[in-house]
């Protein structure tokens, strides 16, 4: 027996191991095959692929201006100029990546220890921008104030823990047809990507032209007019090229399956862009330049969150705030639920109605997560399909989640390292996160146009208005009209003309076949009726009779150590790929 079976073996016959459900613990369900070291390395692995939130959402919050006050002029309307402004803002960013750290070091600890899964949560990309660009507008310049757009996150984590309890968050997931639901994702993932694009917090690629709106960028700050707009010289921008070279870094890792390939590429193009004397600096000698590298050479740490802690005003009179809440609500209910069923199959621990082991515990987990994130001055949290990596090493308990929140414990002492990555290296991550959220694009009806065209105007529409909650919105009355009118054609007629309905998809079957109330509600009618109580009325079945271990290769366990797909293990593409195709599979009988 060697010193790792020694450990393995000791941690699981304690406590903790029966606690976890460690194989060997001899705990009700243990998980076959999970071993503690094992757990160390994925939630090491799970880490490693999803630190790059710390900077990137750093970089997107503070976009908004948080606390700072912009007083524009004709000249500079929106303080790009401004000097004390954009101090204020790297104070902000400070501020914003300790607060980012933090979110999911307490989130991750949440769902690893009352759920028991082995996921990270963290504050959602998609969501963010949403928030920064829309709700709050870039540098202050939406209709809702900062403080006021935290206040409308901190209600939707209350009504989030409440919908998690009453077991109403399942049932709002199931309503929406199945089409927009991924299409939702896709558009969302063609969102990030034009913000990764643009120069804000991206690698410039793309640029602002008064004719046609945008146009290829790219040129260097002294070849821009007034408005920002390009002279000349497009594609001779330096940091546009380090960027480029950053994004084929990443998807070159990417393919030989490298964990944390976007943070090995966020970190080469950041250490590239921090000597001062070459033409990619991130520390010009200006006054702003000088205070950040008088930061950074800090290298370790702590920020004070002055700016950012318990921020709110509840003044929430006008009708985009409410906007921004219910989108913010349905957006999360079915991004997150719609990843903890995916990832919770890929570890083959889901049972056979489609459920998963603890699942009150980690949505209400979720639920609070977001309160929590909202009180640190950040955008709604989410579970992170990134957490298929560490899956894929072996981790199928909440010890890898706890050891996901020790690294990023760890990452707050290191804020001035985080902080300095320029946005010509976060930038490439927005664009791969853009394009692994739109593999689920394969999964929508293209075969029907009433499934396919609501699905198409919620994609385009996202982009194209810099808002999800206009795509969500475009989708949904689209879906409504198109499919409405073709109904009451069908009944006008007497069922005499109709489309062919054996290409549309039937997804309004699943959403109606299940009880609407959760477990405990059911428990609580059948002791007050002196019935039955149903204790096991829905156990968790690994191996399911209408289920076929060579039919569904999600995961398997080999040599009792890591997880590996039937296809890729590591291959995060197939990751996002199974999370959409998944999502039509929720809530099947």
């Amino acid at each position: 027996m060697t010193w790792a079976d020694t450990i393995n073996t000791k941690i699981a016959q304690s406590f903790i191991g029966r606690y976890f459900q460690l194989d060997g613990s001899g705990a009700y369900r243990e998980r076959k095959g999970t071993r503690f070291l094992t757990e160390l390395r994925a939630g090491a692995t799970t880490f490693f692929a999803m630190a790059y939130i710390i900077s990137v959402n750093a970089s997107i919050i503070s976009e908004s201006g948080g606390h700072c006050v912009c007083e524009s002029t004709p000249e500079d309307p929106v303080c790009d100029r401004n000097t004390d402004y954009l101090n204020c803002i790297f104070s902000m960013k400070l501020d914003m990546i300790m607060a980012t750290a933090c979110i999911a070091m307490i989130a991750s600890v949440l769902i690893g220890v009352f759920a028991n899964l082995p996921l990270g949560l963290a504050p959602g990309m998609g969501l963010n921008a949403y928030f920064t660009y829309n709700v709050v507008g870039y540098h202050g310049t939406g209709n809702t104030p900062y403080k006021v757009a935290l206040a409308a996150v901190l209600i939707e984590g209350c009504i989030f823990f409440l919908l998690s309890v009453f077991g109403i968050r399942q049932w709002l997931a199931r309503i929406i047809p199945m089409s927009i639901k991924v299409a939702m994702g896709c558009g969302i993932g063609m969102y990030l990507c034009f913000i990764g694009l643009q120069s804000s917090a991206g690698i410039g690629l793309v640029g602002l032209n008064t004719s046609t709106l945008v146009s290829l960028g790219a040129c260097p700050d002294w070849a821009k007019d007034e408005l920002g707009a390009c002279t000349g010289h497009t594609m001779e921008s330096p940091t546009t090229w380090m960027g480029i070279l950053g994004l084929i870094i990443m998807v070159i890792l990417m393919m030989y399956r490298v964990p944390g390939a976007i943070l090995i590429g966020i970190v080469f193009i950041s250490i590239t862009s921090w000597p001062r004397v070459n033409a990619v600096t991130y520390f010009p000698y200006t006054e702003v330049g000088n205070t950040m590298f008088d930061y950074f050479k800090k290298v370790v740490t702590i920020h004070p969150l002055d700016n950012v802690m318990g921020q709110f005003d509840f003044d929430l009179s006008s009708r985009e705030i409410w906007i921004a809440l219910v989108t913010f609500l349905y957006v999360d209910i079915l991004d997150t639920t719609g990843t903890m069923y995916s990832m919770a199959r890929y570890g083959g621990f889901t049972d056979k109605s489609g459920d998963f082991e603890h699942s009150t515990a980690a949505f209400m987990s979720d639920a609070i997560s977001v309160i929590v994130g909202a009180c640190f001055g950040s955008s709604p949290c989410t579970a992170f399909v990134e957490s298929g990596a560490g899956i894929a090493e072996g981790g199928r308990t909440g010890i890898t989640a706890i050891a996901v929140a020790f690294g990023f414990f760890i990452s707050i002492f290191f804020s001035p390292i985080f902080a300095s990555f320029p946005p010509w290296a976060t930038g490439p991550a927005l664009i791969i996160v853009g394009s692994m959220m739109l593999a689920g694009v394969r999964n929508i009806n293209w075969d029907y146009p009433g499934d396919a065209i609501p699905a198409f105007i919620t994609i385009t529409v996202m982009p194209f208005t810099y808002s999800i909650a206009y795509g969500l919105i475009g989708g949904i009355i689209s879906y409504i009209i198109i499919n409405g009118i073709i109904y009451l054609i069908d009944k006008a007629s007497f069922g005499r003309i109709h489309p062919d309905y054996s290409l549309r998809e039937n997804w309004w079957t699943a959403a109606l076949s299940r009880s609407f109330f959760p477990h405990w509600i059911r428990y609580l009618y059948c002791k007050a009726m002196g019935r039955p109580i149903p204790w096991h009325e829905d156990e968790y079945d690994f191996g399911s009779d209408d289920e076929k271990d060579d039919e569904h290769p999600s995961a398997v366990v080999v040599g009792g150590d890591s997880i590996h797909d039937g296809m890729s293990a590591n291959d995060m593409s197939v990751l996002n790929h199974q999370r959409y195709r998944e999502k039509g599979e929720l809530y099947e009988p």
